[in-house]
């Protein structure tokens, strides 16, 4: 972490990153300026077994001395998915002392990739693609809300990785890293700026490019 200031990091959910917030839970270092932030979410309580924050705080958090107050997961609670995306956009605007159209910067933006393209849950086709005058809102899978990070507010941060496996990303990943392509049916073409792609063999295939 930055000396004498916070450090911002927004994590992903799924399968792909939980072996990099284990090893996190191994290391002992000094949590106190770090404040970890969602890039989505199902919205399901906390404790259902589809919760990215409680994989994140099963995986990591929970294993460490992490300061409570440092930890802002989005609100799942409300009566509407609408309201709690209003809510942590809310969140996001006092933590950050901000307010659209300006852009927060997160230092360190975490992502992974679906086999569809998708990626947070900005999925393809939907509405949640075309929102940039807010820097949360609602995305839609299966008929059923999340909670996302808008592109726009992904797009400024300081640095964004995408952590990708496996054999059946690899017709997605070609698609999102053609020279030219269509953002909607591949979402994670939206994501421009310092990004970083971290890519196991069987996702590289015999090339992405």
């Amino acid at each position: 972490a930055k000396q004498g200031s916070t450090y911002s990091l927004v994590v992903a959910g799924g399968s792909t990153p939980k072996p990099l917030y284990q090893s996190l839970a191994q290391e002992d270092l000094d949590w106190s300026n770090i404040h970890i932030f969602w890039g989505d979410e199902r919205y399901v309580p906390p404790t259902d077994p589809q919760s990215n924050e409680g994989m994140v705080r099963q995986a990591w958090l929970n294993q460490v001395n992490f300061p409570e107050t440092n930890i802002h997961p989005m609100p799942t609670s409300f009566p509407t998915a609408l309201e709690a995306a209003e809510s942590y956009q809310a969140h996001l605007e006092e933590f950050f002392a901000l307010k659209p159209p300006g852009l927060p910067i997160f230092d360190l933006v975490l992502l992974g990739m679906g086999d569809d393209g998708h990626t947070a849950s900005l999925f393809p086709g939907t509405e949640a693609l075309t929102v940039t005058d807010r820097w949360v809102t609602v995305g839609q899978k299966d008929d059923q809300p999340r909670l996302t990070l808008t592109y726009p507010i992904i797009n400024n941060a300081r640095q964004i990785l995408f952590l990708v496996s496996g054999a059946n990303k690899n017709p997605a990943l070609k698609a999102v890293h053609a020279p030219t392509g269509d953002s909607n049916l591949y979402p994670a073409r939206l994501i421009q700026g310092n990004v970083l792609w971290l890519i196991d063999r069987a996702a590289y295939g015999g090339g992405i490019r």
